[in-house]
């Protein structure tokens, strides 16, 4: 509290706790990627074991690594929350904020918090070995490249079942719905915590990029690619 010059009690607008609202955090090109590249993950596991459908597999190893490309780039090119240099953390602050996961006040990150960033950091990394050893299987380089790539694809679902559990206790934890504000890119926050263009020109760019690249793979314009 404050006392004016004629003694009277007003408010301290410093101590005041900005007003929490609805804010833009994930950019489309963002929530693209990421429910494109569960859409593929899913044809590709699913078409895995049977020839009549290896097309659609291979089809969807290639876009799988298409979105890995993208989202390369966008971590180091993207908006505010999908640079790599606003959500990688070293190990003392992932400890740091898994402890305060059992406390009564769980730290809040806006976007990705620290162990979530090093499971998505894991998940493009196998992501990217397993399409380079997908496709060495598919081109006969050996035998044993069939075998890692199914390694890789086994611990990748690891990966993935530990990124599902911590995004259901986040939310929890932090009463938010993190699974819808990946749908509509918004969560609760601080107006100047928000990202300022949700980056529709690139989103639909990258859509049509992924719409051709598809035609190219399902029309044979790249037969060096597909059977």
């Amino acid at each position: 509290m404050v006392i004016d010059s004629m003694g009277m009690p007003q408010a301290d607008d410093t101590n005041e706790t900005p007003a929490r609202r609805r804010i833009l955090v994930w950019d489309i090109p963002t929530r693209l990627f990421h429910w494109s590249l569960v859409l593929c993950f899913t044809v590709a596991y699913l078409t895995s074991e049977s020839e009549r459908w290896q097309l659609w597999h291979v089809t969807a190893g290639y876009l799988f690594g298409a979105l890995l490309l993208f989202r390369l780039i966008w971590g180091v090119v993207g908006t505010r929350y999908a640079r790599f240099s606003n959500f990688l953390h070293g190990p003392k602050t992932v400890l740091a904020y898994l402890a305060s996961l059992l406390s009564r006040h769980p730290k809040h990150y806006v976007g990705h918090n620290p162990a979530g960033a090093w499971a998505i950091l894991a998940m493009l990394g196998l992501g990217i070995f397993t399409v380079i050893t997908g496709w060495a299987s598919f081109s006969d380089y050996g035998d044993w490249f069939g075998e890692l790539h199914e390694g890789i694809v086994n611990l990748l679902l690891l990966i993935i079942g530990i990124h599902v559990i911590g995004v259901l206790v986040s939310s929890l934890l932090h009463h938010e719905n993190l699974v819808r504000s990946m749908v509509n890119g918004y969560k609760l926050g601080n107006a100047a915590d928000s990202i300022q263009y949700a980056q529709w020109i690139i989103g639909a760019l990258v859509a049509l990029g992924l719409g051709i690249f598809l035609w190219a793979l399902l029309t044979s314009r790249l037969p060096m690619l597909l059977p």
